[in-house]
């Protein structure tokens, strides 16, 4: 994360100001979506942070959804930037000016290596929607820098102005697709959604077909963090002398086929009653002849 914020910090520092002097709205785009990966990096670093913190008497859970909350702010920001820009080069688009093509080209070129560099920093996290997130936005940001390079030879070549702005809308688009598929996994774990990867039937399946399971029901899954899954569920085992060994084979079977530790498995002799837990309508009769 360091390293990441370190070289991204003073490659947008430098994109920026080779933007502005140059009149490329494609670097400046490129030097805000760098900008606002930068502060993702920090938000992610900060939640990484605050998530190995051990819980306290009052957040017993400690405060691992701050990665959650972290990739969902880094979504939204992205998505905002991406608007601001696409705003930006519509309006430049009826009135092109003159681009620096070669300040486009190297900039664009050094940002190639950096973002590539910075990306190759995370593959290892895949499973962390905060790591991937990082990963997949300066692997979108390679590429993308690699257009803006491919803008400037155009430019050079053609002298066509309006290929900044285009590029510029080219690259929002690009950002906001790559982005959304991370917006709508950030929701779902803010709001308690089983997590991408675990399909609830089969881990419902699994846990029935333990020896001396007869039923499974109350089965809850959800993300305590963007790496950690929290499952609780009741599995009904009437041979009560089977309950150690089904409670082990359960929580085997969670962690090898499902890589779900966090579980609160409640063992029951025989199926509860399901109660009614509808308000009753107060009955009129009551009233006429009170006890």
């Amino acid at each position: 994360m360091l390293l990441g914020v370190a070289l991204n910090s003073v490659f947008v520092a430098i994109e920026l100001a080779c933007g502005i002097v140059g009149n490329s709205l494609a670097l400046v785009a490129d030097a805000g979506h760098n900008a606002s990966d930068v502060l993702g990096l920090l938000l992610a670093w900060g939640a990484s942070w605050l998530a190995r913190l051990p819980p306290t008497a009052r957040y017993t859970w400690g405060f691992r959804r701050t990665t959650i909350y972290a990739a969902l702010g880094n979504a939204l920001l992205l998505l905002v930037a991406c608007g601001v820009i696409l705003w930006e080069a519509w309006h430049r688009l009826s009135a092109p000016a003159a681009v620096a093509s070669w300040t486009m080209i190297v900039v664009a070129a050094i940002g190639v290596v950096i973002n590539t560099l910075t990306a190759l920093l995370f593959m290892r996290g895949h499973r962390d929607a905060n790591v991937r997130g990082a990963f997949l936005h300066m692997a979108a940001d390679a590429a993308v820098s690699a257009g803006v390079v491919a803008a400037g030879v155009a430019i050079l070549f053609t002298g066509l102005a309006w290929i900044d702005p285009a590029v510029s809308i080219a690259i929002s688009l690009v950002i906001v697709v790559g982005t959304w598929d991370l917006f709508r996994e950030s929701v779902d774990l803010a709001l308690d959604a089983v997590p991408r990867g675990i399909d609830p039937a089969a881990v419902s399946a699994g846990l029935a077909g333990i020896d001396g399971v007869t039923h499974v029901r109350d089965l809850k899954i959800w993300g305590a963090s963007t790496a950690e899954t929290s499952l609780t569920a009741h599995l009904v085992v009437p041979d009560a002398s089977l309950h150690p060994a089904a409670l082990a084979a359960a929580r085997h079977l969670l962690h090898e086929r499902f890589h779900i530790d966090h579980t609160t498995l409640e063992l029951d002799v025989a199926e509860q009653p399901v109660r009614d837990c509808r308000p009753r309508r107060p009955d009129p009769s009551a009233a006429d002849h009170p006890s």
